[in-house]
C-alpha cells in the first residue's frame, strides 16, 4: 500500500510537470508579442495567430480527449503529448520566420490540448472521492499557479535575455518529464479498440472551431463584424448538430449525458462565471498598468506574482479544506472574497497606489484558489467512474469557452464604456459654453507665459495635453466598468453556490439506508387459516 502511494505520488509530480509547462506556454508569449512583431516584421493582427491558433487547436482536441485516452491510453498518450509539446517548443525557440513560429506553436497546442483533460482524468483514477480533494488540489497548482506566473517569468526574461530563451528553457524540462514519464506511467485501464465518431468528430471541429475563432475576434472587431457574426452562427450550429448527434449516439465520443447530474451541471455553471472573473483581473490589469499608466511588462509581472504565490500556497490547502468541509463554505467564502476584491477593482484612477493594487490582487488570489479546483471536484464526485473521462472534457472544453466568450465580453464592455466616457467628456468640452471658453482662454495664457511660448502654440499644447487626459481617464473609467460587470458575474456565482452540496454524503446516506435494509427482520409469513 506504501509503494502504491509513492508511486502515484511520483506519477503526480510527472503529470504536474508536463501540464505545468502546458498552462505557462500560453501566458509566456503574450508579453513577448511586441518583440515577435519586431523580429519578423509582421503586423499585431499577424502576430496574434500564435495565440489564436494555439487556442483553436487547443478548443478542438479537448471535446475529442474522452475518445482518445479510451482509445490510446493514459501512457501513450501522454508521452506523445510531451514529445509533441517539446518538440513544437524547440522549433519555436530556433524560427527563422513567422511562419515557422506558427508552425512550431500549433504542435505545441497539439500537446498541450490533450495534456489537460489526460492528467484531470488521470487524477481522478488515482483518488477516489473522499481524498480527491487533495489530488484536485495539486492540479490546481498547474491550472492556476502558471498561467498566473506566466507575465513575470516572460517580463524578467524579455527586459535581460533573448525572447527565445523562453522556448530553450523549457526544452530539457519537457524532455526530463518524458524521460521519468516513460519509466513511471502505467495505464490505468487498458486502451479499448473502439472506432473514431467521424461525423461526431467533424461537427466537433467545425462547431468549436468556429464558435472559438468568432468571440475571439469580437473583442477587437466587435460583434456586429461579418465574419465574426458568421463564424459564431456557424459554430452555434455545429455544437447544437454535434450534441444532437451524441446523444443519438450509442457510444457517444464526448457523452453530454453528463449534465443528467445536477451537482455536475451547476459546477459547470459556476465555474464558467469564475473562468469569466478569472480571465477578466489577467486581461484588464495589464492593460491598465502597461498601456494607461505607464508601467513595464516586468513591473506589470511582479504586481501579480504576490498573487500567484499565494495561488501556489493555497492551491493544496484547499483541496485538503475540501475534503474535510465540502464544496460549499469553500465557495462561498471564495466568492464573497472575490466579489468584494473584484469590486474594488471598479475605484483605479491614474493615481491609485502600486501596492494598493498588489495587495488587492492577491487577496483576490486568496478567494479564487479557493473556487475553482473545489468547485469542479464537486461535480466531478457525482460522476460514475466510467464518465470520468467524458466530464473532464466537457470540464476543460466549457473553461475554453467560457474564457474566450469572457474575454471577449470583457473586452466588447471596456471598448463600449471608453467610447461612452469619452463621448461624455467631449460634450463638456463645448466650445459655446461662454464658462469653458474663459477657462480654456485663461489656461492657454498662463501655458504661454509659463512656457515662453506663442499663444498659438500654447493652445495647440493645451488642447492636445486636454485631448490626451480625456482618453486616459475615459479608459480607466471604462476598465472600471468591465471590472463592475465581472463583479456581478461573481454575484450570481455566489447565488449559485448557496445550492452546492457535498456528493459524498449523497452516497454516504445511500450506503447507510443500504445497510439498513439488509439487517431488517425478513416479513413473517402470513398464517394459514
Amino acid at each position: 500500500m506504501a509503494s502504491q502511494k509513492k508511486g502515484n505520488m511520483s506519477l503526480l509530480i510527472i503529470l504536474m510537470g508536463g501540464l505545468f509547462l502546458a498552462i505557462l506556454n500560453q501566458t509566456l508569449l503574450n508579453v513577448a508579442m511586441p518583440h515577435l512583431m519586431t523580429e519578423f516584421n509582421v503586423s499585431a493582427t499577424t502576430i496574434q495567430w500564435l495565440t489564436t491558433g494555439y487556442m483553436l487547436v487547443n478548443g478542438v482536441l479537448i471535446p475529442l480527449s474522452a475518445f482518445l485516452i479510451m482509445r490510446f491510453g493514459g501512457r501513450s498518450l501522454f508521452l506523445t503529448a510531451m514529445l509533441l509539446f517539446t518538440v513544437g517548443t524547440l522549433i519555436c525557440g530556433i524560427a527563422p520566420n513567422f511562419s515557422t513560429m506558427l508552425t512550431g506553436r500549433l504542435i505545441q497546442a497539439v500537446g498541450g490540448g490533450i495534456l489537460q483533460p489526460l492528467v484531470m482524468t488521470t487524477i481522478l483514477f488515482i483518488f477516489p472521492p473522499e481524498s480527491r480533494g487533495k489530488g484536485m488540489g495539486i492540479f490546481g497548482l498547474a491550472m492556476m499557479f502558471a498561467p498566473a506566473v506566466g507575465p513575470t517569468l516572460s517580463g524578467w526574461v524579455i527586459e535581460n535575455y533573448s525572447w527565445r530563451i523562453m522556448f530553450y528553457g523549457l526544452v530539457p524540462v519537457g524532455l526530463i518529464v518524458i524521460i521519468f514519464g516513460f519509466f513511471l506511467f502505467k495505464n490505468m485501464t487498458e486502451p479499448k479498440k473502439i472506432k473514431l465518431d467521424t461525423a461526431g468528430a467533424i461537427l466537433s471541429i467545425v462547431g468549436f472551431a468556429a464558435l472559438l475563432y468568432g468571440v475571439s475576434e469580437a473583442g477587437s472587431d466587435g460583434w456586429d463584424d461579418p465574419l465574426v457574426l458568421s463564424t459564431v452562427v456557424i459554430g452555434v450550429i455545429g455544437i447544437a448538430a454535434f450534441i444532437i448527434q451524441q446523444l443519438k449516439s450509442k457510444e457517444p465520443m464526448l457523452d453530454f449525458r453528463v449534465f443528467k447530474y445536477d451537482m455536475f451541471s451547476l459546477s459547470s455553471v459556476i465555474n464558467a462565471i469564475i473562468t469569466v472573473a478569472l480571465y477578466a483581473g489577467m486581461f484588464l490589469i495589464p492593460i491598465y498598468l502597461q498601456n494607461l499608466v505607464g508601467f513595464t511588462a516586468l513591473q506589470s509581472g511582479l504586481l501579480m506574482l504576490p498573487g500567484a504565490l499565494v495561488m501556489l500556497v493555497m492551491s493544496p490547502i484547499s483541496g485538503i479544506l475540501f475534503d474535510k468541509v465540502g464544496p460549499r463554505p469553500l465557495a462561498i467564502v471564495g466568492l464573497l472574497i472575490t466579489v468584494v476584491t473584484t469590486y474594488e477593482f471598479t475605484t483605479l484612477t491614474i493615481d491609485t497606489p502600486y501596492m494598493h493594487i498588489v495587495l488587492i490582487y492577491a487577496i483576490r488570489a486568496f478567494g479564487m484558489s479557493m473556487l475553482m479546483m473545489p468547485i469542479m471536484t464537486a461535480g466531478m464526485n457525482q460522476l460514475p467512474q466510467h464518465l470520468n473521462s467524458h466530464g473532464t472534457a466537457m470540464s476543460n472544453t466549457l473553461r475554453q469557452i467560457s474564457g474566450s466568450i469572457g474575454t471577449s465580453l470583457i473586452t466588447t464592455i471596456y471598448t463600449n464604456r471608453t467610447t461612452f466616457h469619452y463621448a461624455s467628456m467631449a460634450d463638456q468640452t463645448n466650445t459655446a459654453d461662454p464658462s469653458f471658453m474663459s477657462t480654456l482662454q485663461s489656461t492657454i495664457q498662463s501655458t504661454a507665459q509659463s512656457m515662453h511660448i506663442s499663444l498659438e502654440q500654447a493652445q495647440q499644447y493645451v488642447v492636445k495635453y486636454l485631448t490626451g487626459q480625456a482618453q486616459l481617464n475615459s479608459n480607466v473609467m471604462g476598465i472600471n466598468d468591465a471590472f463592475m460587470w465581472a463583479a456581478g458575474f461573481c454575484v450570481i456565482g455566489l447565488v449559485l453556490s448557496l445550492f452546492l452540496r457535498d456528493v459524498r454524503k449523497d452516497k454516504l446516506r445511500r450506503k447507510n439506508k443500504a445497510e439498513e435494509l439488509t439487517l431488517l427482520p425478513a416479513p413473517k409469513e402470513a398464517k394459514e387459516s
